[in-house]
């Protein structure tokens, strides 16, 4: 395991707080390796373990980061909460884009967010026809690892010396098609959305029909752009 690329925590008196700056640089480092050791985020960081460690126990304490039984750090609820305060822009510009989305598909859309290390439907769209078909539920978590919607997610932030090839890949093709892995005889696509300022998000479209999940893809790519646009542009 390499030390995480780009910035890292100053030495030199700045102006600035030398501690401030290696609890962010260590907050970094936890959201983008969702389930990373102590040492593990002490490598990434470039930073002593003893100094990693009182870290993330003043960040575990004010709720910033959590520590599962296995000793392993995940982004915390506090965190979450402040993100939450900027999502409501990036929510209002997605909720018409995803609906032109499913209507146009005739399939359920979603933004699909990183939260707490897992994927998280915070956006859904429905189409206006009736009839059985896949859905999201708002709010619905799976895996980052696996699924269109956690992949592409992951692919909107910068790359990670030992990310997935498979989140390499969907940043490259700008969107990722996957069939049965969370659910059987599902199709999900789903594009990164660019631009975010803080945070990862995509979207995502759930299909049973192979020619919709073809169609998608353009869409769905031209979607997480509008989005991005409209959020941040």
């Amino acid at each position: 395991m390499t030390a995480r690329p780009g910035r890292t925590a100053q030495t030199g008196d700045g102006g600035g707080s030398q501690t401030l700056e290696r609890g962010l640089l260590v907050l970094e480092v936890v959201a983008d390796a969702p389930g990373a050791t102590g040492s593990e985020v002490a490598v990434r960081a470039g930073l002593h373990r003893s100094i990693v460690h009182r870290l993330l126990v003043s960040l575990e304490r004010n709720g910033y980061v959590e520590r599962d039984a296995g000793g392993r750090y995940q982004v915390g609820r506090t965190l979450t909460t402040l993100a939450d305060r900027t999502r409501p822009r990036l929510h209002t510009a997605a909720e018409p884009v995803l609906q032109d989305l499913a209507t146009e598909l005739d399939a359920t859309a979603s933004l699909v967010e990183v939260v707490a290390g897992a994927a998280v439907s915070t956006v859904v769209a429905e189409p206006p026809t009736d009839g059985p078909r896949f859905s999201y539920r708002l709010g619905n978590r799976d895996p980052l690892d696996r699924g269109a919607g956690g992949l592409a997610a992951l692919a909107s932030g910068p790359p990670a010396p030992d990310e997935p090839a498979r989140v390499a890949d969907a940043r490259s093709a700008g969107v990722v098609t996957t069939h049965a892995e969370l659910n059987p005889g599902a199709y999900g696509i789903a594009a990164p959305v660019p631009g975010l300022r803080g945070g990862r998000a995509a979207v995502a479209v759930i299909t049973s029909r192979p020619e919709v999940a073809e169609r998608a893809e353009q869409l769905v790519r031209d979607a997480a752009r509008r989005i991005g646009s409209a959020a941040y542009g």
